[in-house]
């Protein structure tokens, strides 16, 4: 189905007051950039700012891109006969090999991660993040393995793969604060995730195959 005109309407708006919000966040800082200010660059009201983002942090980490749902629904998503650790492996070396905006490897990307490491309140909203994901995935991957609620075995692969999963972002950040391009850090991140591979044991690397 094509897009409609209010709908094309409104992804511009959106985009439009998400480009306005990180110039000024970038430029001046996210403490220092209120709401109002972000309204008046981007043209519209704050109420109309609130309709599209229901949070000021919203506009650095929309929940639609920054969800705490995104291992899980790569497990739900997976391949028959498939395992979630394998699954997220392969999702994130698709998304490293397209440079996807995503895992912040587009260009530019710099100065966005410095404002957003330099903000309190983006920092702890990433941690907390990454929390969710692997609850939500602990959550997927007991249910369907049919683990017994003292079976500690969900929880533990879960976790391992949200270590890799944080890990990849910590890497790539810390290369794009050293100035490296997408494509050299791109290299060396597909060759982070190979020994990840490497180094996880069988277990995990074959639970719940799907």
């Amino acid at each position: 189905m094509s897009e409609g005109l209010r709908e094309r309407k409104k992804r511009q708006t959106r985009r439009r007051i998400s480009e306005a919000a990180l110039g000024l966040f970038v430029a001046r800082g996210f403490d220092s950039v209120t709401i109002a200010e972000v309204a008046a660059a981007a043209d519209v009201s704050v109420n109309t700012l609130y309709n599209y983002f229901e949070a000021k942090e919203d506009l650095v980490l929309p929940p639609d891109e920054a969800s705490p749902q995104r291992l899980a629904d790569i497990v739900r998503a997976r391949r028959p006969g498939e395992s979630a650790a394998r699954a997220v492996l392969g999702r994130l070396r698709e998304e490293v090999r397209r440079h996807d905006r995503k895992v912040g490897l587009t260009e530019g990307f710099g100065p966005v991660f410095e404002m957003m490491r330099a903000a309190p309140t983006l920092t702890a909203r990433l941690e907390n993040l990454g929390r969710q994901m692997t609850d939500a995935l602990t959550t997927v991957l007991a249910e369907e393995t049919g683990a017994a609620p003292e079976d500690q075995t969900p929880r533990v692969v879960a976790g391992q793969i949200g270590w890799f999963h944080s890990l990849v972002y910590s890497e790539i950040g810390r290369r794009v604060a050293a100035g490296e391009k997408p494509a050299t850090i791109a290299g060396a991140v597909l060759e982070l995730l190979d020994i990840v591979e490497e180094t996880l044991g069988e277990r995990t690397l074959g639970y719940a195959a799907g």
